[in-house]
């Protein structure tokens, strides 16, 4: 694995932290460290070329996403995702992901709400490919969290991406709801061509059974 780089003088540890974190962070979600895989800091300091400092930073992080657990003086551990974490995450994904429809879909510039409608076409089409599932709905509900307005609830999101990507990854719609979610997903497009924030929101929910 490549190196992240050497810090210059005054560059920012925060940003090097941010760095380590996104790239364990990539390892978990793509299986390179697995679940109840051990990860110590010095390795991840050694691979990356940087101090253990903003490795233990990173680490810290992704132990209060819920990712890994930290055992102090020995070693951190890849935690494992249970059917009660999915289904956390899947209600904190639906609330959120309502939130970002309510405040995007109103503020929505007519090309991007023609984005938003070409991105929903494909989550409509993932129903039948359910190795899809998650990423059509994440580039939905990301988009709509980066175009919301609103710094704050932007922010949330932006830290919370990682592990709610990590705990639905494998989620996906049941065989008996399809039917239902294709309908939800149509009445959606229709809202955000209508610019329905209230709708949207409303629709939104129905999808993640909130």
């Amino acid at each position: 694995m490549g190196s992240i780089g050497s810090t210059n003088i005054g560059e920012s540890k925060q940003l090097l932290a941010e760095e380590v974190f996104h790239h364990i962070g990539r390892q978990i979600i793509d299986g390179t460290l697995a679940e109840g895989e051990r990860i110590r800091d010095v390795d991840v300091a050694e691979e990356l070329h940087v101090s253990r400092t903003p490795v233990r930073e990173a680490l810290q992080r992704l132990e209060r996403l819920g990712m890994v657990t930290m055992y102090p003086s020995r070693y951190t551990e890849v935690t494992a995702v249970t059917p009660e974490t999915m289904a956390q995450s899947l209600e904190f994904a639906g609330y959120q992901a309502g939130i970002a429809a309510r405040l995007a879909v109103p503020r929505l510039t007519a090309a991007q709400r023609e984005h938003v409608i070409t991105l929903v076409a494909a989550m409509h089409a993932s129903l039948d490919d359910l190795a899809m599932t998650s990423g059509t709905r994440w580039a939905v509900f990301s988009y709509l969290g980066s175009h919301s307005g609103n710094e704050q609830h932007r922010t949330l999101i932006d830290d919370a991406s990682m592990v709610l990507f990590r705990n639905l990854r494998d989620w996906v719609v049941p065989a008996s709801d399809r039917a239902r979610m294709g309908q939800l997903y149509e009445d959606f497009r229709d809202a955000v061509h209508d610019a329905d924030g209230d709708s949207a929101e409303r629709l939104v929910r129905a999808m993640y059974y909130v």
